[in-house]
């Protein structure tokens, strides 16, 4: 079985760098970039699996960056993270197809949970098989 590619991004350093730590550990594929554009332009050049985008950025913030990977890659499960949970930003992140919609800080258990469950899903719509 091949590793689960995540692209991970988020403008703070601490948030970015700690996430690909524990990330990389559990066994995923992590490239972190700390901003929406930088995403867009590994979404053009590479495959991942899954996105998981801070929702508040500079310049590109998530609710744009998920409508971008969307267009690059209908496949891509989304899942948003952020400090300012709101209603409105939430049901517009669904309805764009994320697939998550985080409260910061986000549990690393729980995110562990998210992933895995997406992982599958993601294998299964690109026709890979899973164990």
């Amino acid at each position: 079985m091949s590793s689960i590619k995540i692209l991970l991004v988020d403008d703070d350093d601490g948030i970015r760098n700690s996430f690909k730590t524990i990330l990389t550990r559990k066994g995923y594929d992590v490239d972190a970039r700390s901003s929406g554009f930088e995403a867009v332009n590994c979404i053009k050049r590479s495959n991942y699996d899954i996105l998981l985008t801070d929702l508040k950025m500079p310049n590109m913030n998530g609710i744009e960056l998920l409508k971008e990977a969307r267009k690059l890659d209908p496949n891509l499960g989304v899942i948003i993270m952020t400090g300012y949970g709101e209603i409105a930003s939430y049901l517009e992140a669904m309805d764009l197809g994320a697939v998550e919609y985080l409260n910061k800080p986000v549990k690393t258990a729980d995110l562990e949970i998210i992933l895995k469950k997406l992982s599958k899903e993601t294998a299964v719509l690109r026709g890979q098989n899973t164990p």
